[in-house]
């Protein structure tokens, strides 16, 4: 086993050690919870404030065109169409993953007349589920079937219009094939669209070279764009080419939006995805993780991702009542280690009061994400440490740690 000065003589060789320093982490915390709320960047706080004392405070509504407030969901955009292997005009930041995802798959709907079948993957995180069902009903004979990743090319028939799966795993952080699948499912006439939630900012992300026609994504997780920030949403640009038709045709979508006209017409481009005023103070914190991540080394954050994440596996496995659910094969393996037990909750709630914040996800499934750009080899050796204790000890037991919140 390795022992916490070996995982030491790895930090100080770490080349991605010095990016701790951005992140305001509490003391005497192990935060591996990062696939479901980023840590806070230590430079946001500033930049909100900036927005708010400065450019709305000061500025008033002149910082639409002078901060650049209007033109911000495509700044973002191109900034994060690096992330996910996009090109800069086919990646747009606005309203959230349900909202982008329902747009999207409405748009593929309409792009293939005559199909009517979505496939999703019934394991899926249930607002992929419940948005493909509310996108389904609006169609005349559509109709929405789950059905596992492995079984999905059984299913590929010609009635199928477009194919949900998420790129990642939430439960057991299962990583899928990309390119693979986008070609299987093109293959079979149907359209590819991705949920890239937990791989964007834990692993490269090849969108544009997987061919994909549509993704969406979130921010605030790996990218540390804070609770409730901005969604993307991606477009390939043979299809914007094509003008898709999204259903949400509100006045930030519009070719022209100050010209007030009762008609819709829909702006060119990747702008046609837009509907509304754009949410500044979540943009602004988002813009401000962005300024990290661009001097980030994302081929580095994937080695130190896996080399993590086999480090906590090595170091848990065979504990008592330990079952590992992650696959252990790096090509089949996102950025964080899920870990069943039957009484995962309880022994989650007993670990967090000791400082090492993981969470939960029923029924048996204790998750831990690891994020590279500040966590360290010693803080998962520690982590390990802790759950060890937690087990041996019983603690978990006591009847405080079972009580469940709202949120687990």
């Amino acid at each position: 086993m390795i022992t916490r000065e070996e995982c030491a003589a790895l930090d100080a060789v770490d080349p991605l050690a010095a990016f701790r320093k951005e992140f305001a982490l509490p003391d005497g915390v192990v935060y591996l919870d990062g696939n479901s709320l980023g840590a806070l960047p230590a430079r946001t706080p500033g930049r909100v404030r900036q927005v708010v004392e400065e450019e709305w405070g000061r500025e008033l509504i002149r910082s639409w065109n002078e901060a650049g407030w209007f033109e911000q969901p495509y700044r973002l955009g191109r900034r994060i169409a690096p992330m996910i292997g996009a090109e800069p005009e086919e990646v747009v930041v606005c309203d959230t993953t349900s909202v982008n995802l329902f747009k999207v798959l409405t748009a593929a709907l309409r792009l293939r007349p005559g199909r009517r079948t979505v496939l999703g993957d019934g394991a899926a995180f249930p607002t992929d589920l419940y948005i493909a069902e509310g996108v389904t009903a609006l169609f005349e004979g559509a109709r929405s079937v789950l059905v596992a990743p492995e079984e999905l090319d059984r299913h590929l028939g010609g009635d199928v219009a477009a194919v949900v799966l998420s790129h990642v795993d939430y439960r057991t952080g299962e990583l899928l094939d990309m390119p693979g699948i986008t070609a299987r499912v093109q293959a079979a006439g149907a359209l590819m669209i991705w949920d890239v939630c937990h791989s964007v900012g834990a692993l490269p992300v090849e969108l544009g070279a997987a061919g994909a026609d549509f993704a969406v994504g979130c921010t605030y997780k790996y990218l540390n764009g804070g609770p409730g920030s901005p969604a993307f949403l991606y477009v390939a640009r043979r299809h914007l080419a094509a003008g898709p038709q999204q259903p949400l045709s509100g006045w930030f979508g519009h070719a022209r939006p100050f010209a007030f006209e009762p008609g819709y017409d829909p702006k060119d481009g990747i702008g046609r995805f837009l509907t509304s005023s754009p949410s500044l103070l979540g943009q602004a914190a988002l813009e401000s993780s962005l300024d990290v991540w661009e001097q980030a080394d994302l081929a580095a954050v994937r080695a130190k991702s896996l080399a993590l994440t086999d480090l906590f596996i090595s170091l848990v496995e065979g504990l008592d009542g330990i079952e590992v659910a992650t696959p252990r094969e790096h090509a089949r393996r996102g950025s964080q280690v899920a870990l069943r037990h039957a009484d995962g909750y309880p022994v989650v709630q007993a670990l967090i009061e000791r400082g090492v914040i993981g969470d939960f996800r029923a029924p048996d499934l204790m998750r831990f994400g690891f994020t590279p750009l500040y966590l360290s080899h010693t803080d998962v050796w520690d982590a390990a440490q802790q759950l060890a204790e937690v087990l041996e000890s019983g603690e978990w037991r006591e009847e405080r740690f079972s009580r469940r919140g709202e949120v687990t």
